[in-house]
């Protein structure tokens, strides 16, 4: 089977002068023109969610494509449902929903991946959705057991590419026995790639099976690697803003534990507090707040902390914010309320083991720095953008 890049027409997969053709920004699904006349006659699935929208008008793309006479047999949603307002870790269980006529079936359910049932009546499937860089943020597990379906079933699967907002390389590498779909591949936290160039690395790799993927990316045009970008649209319930996001893979390891970071209030991932006065000057109220969380952690409880909405986010990953939190709590193993979740999130045991024993932010990040390493020479295999900034 082959692997393209769509530039202008298709091409064998090389690395391409992909953002030199105009100085604004282009995804893939905005290159309509080069690509919709592929997929006359066929039929197609989208892997889509609430961001897959054109950026000029804002318009879904399943409707921009039924509106041009593209024959759509399925669509496929991910964590968050298709209109992207389902709670963290919400089922989301198939009940014979349809869109504009067409079945919608979710795959944050019972099922991660899609049944050969499903895919029956399929000759080709588009995957379009805003990723944030973060080995744990789902949808790219959902892109994995998508291309491993696509590869069983010999349909050919395209990526509609859209840049990373989170483009940085850094974090533990996951390790083996914490696979689980905050981690499905051996990645490091921040995996510094688009979604375009994460599935070329899959297929390259051949993990889950998928050498033989008949796999397109349509790449963005307009961005290199390095280059700042504000998503128009939230891409998931508690990712309200371009600062949450850049806060996000260092805030997300307090989901195991007792701190919260904001969520139930319009500020998610962007504070930081627990239910004691003596944790900060600067409090909030988790509560009930449907579009964001409808039973968040603390709920109804005035939590004490800190405030990052003013703050200048790392480039990469921190630890300090853990750190302070563990400390104000006695430095306990309490403190991890779930520790097979934060080691499952962290991609390693090390971390929490490594504060539990005393062990300083920098000598934590040591433990991490060999595998992050042979990560980056990995990488480099497989952009599809420029990327001059050196060791990142």
């Amino acid at each position: 089977m082959k692997s393209f890049v769509l530039s202008f027409l298709f091409v064998c997969v090389v690395a391409l002068p992909v953002g030199a053709e105009e100085n604004s920004v282009r995804v893939g699904s905005d290159r309509l023109g080069e690509w919709i006349p592929l997929l006359e006659g066929r039929r197609v699935a989208l892997a889509v969610n609430q961001t897959s929208r054109m950026s000029e008008t804002h318009t879904f793309l399943a409707d921009t494509l039924l509106a041009r006479g593209v024959r759509i047999v399925a669509l496929f949603a991910p964590e968050h449902g298709l209109q992207g307002d389902s709670d963290a870790g919400e089922i989301v269980e198939n009940r014979g929903d349809t869109y504009r006529g067409v079945p919608v079936y979710s795959l944050y359910g019972q099922a991660k991946k899609p049944s050969s049932k499903q895919l029956r009546d399929v000759d080709i499937l588009l995957f379009d959705m805003q990723d944030v860089g973060v080995r744990f943020y789902t949808y790219i597990s959902t892109m994995f057991y998508l291309m491993q379906a696509c590869a069983e079933a010999d349909i050919p699967m395209w990526v509609l590419d859209r840049p990373n907002p989170c483009d940085y390389v850094d974090g533990p590498v996951l390790e083996e026995g914490l696979h689980s779909f905050v981690g499905t591949l051996p990645l490091p936290v921040l995996h510094g790639l688009t979604v375009g160039e994460l599935a070329w690395m899959i297929k390259g790799e051949n993990w889950g099976g998928t050498a033989g993927l008949d796999l397109t990316i349509v790449p963005v045009t307009g961005w290199k690697h390095g280059d700042a970008y504000s998503l128009p649209v939230k891409p998931s319930p508690n990712l309200p803003n371009d600062k949450a996001i850049a806060f996000y893979p260092s805030l997300c390891f307090f989901e195991a534990t007792q701190v919260s970071v904001g969520r139930g209030t319009y500020m998610p991932f962007q504070v930081v507090g627990y239910p004691d006065p003596s944790f900060g000057d600067f409090s909030f109220t988790p509560v009930s707040l449907p579009g964001f969380d409808k039973n968040p952690l603390q709920c109804n409880k005035v939590c004490y902390g800190i405030d990052l909405r003013d703050s200048i986010p790392p480039k990469g990953i921190t630890l300090r914010y853990l750190f302070r939190f563990f400390q104000l709590l006695g430095c306990r193993s309490d403190f991890f309320s779930s520790p097979l979740f934060f080691d499952k999130l962290m991609g390693t045991s090390q971390v929490r083991q490594g504060m539990l024993e005393g062990k300083s932010e920098i000598e934590i990040r040591t433990t991490w720095q060999e595998a992050l390493a042979a990560y980056r020479i990995l990488r480099g295999k497989y952009l599809l953008y420029p990327d001059n900034r050196g060791d990142l």
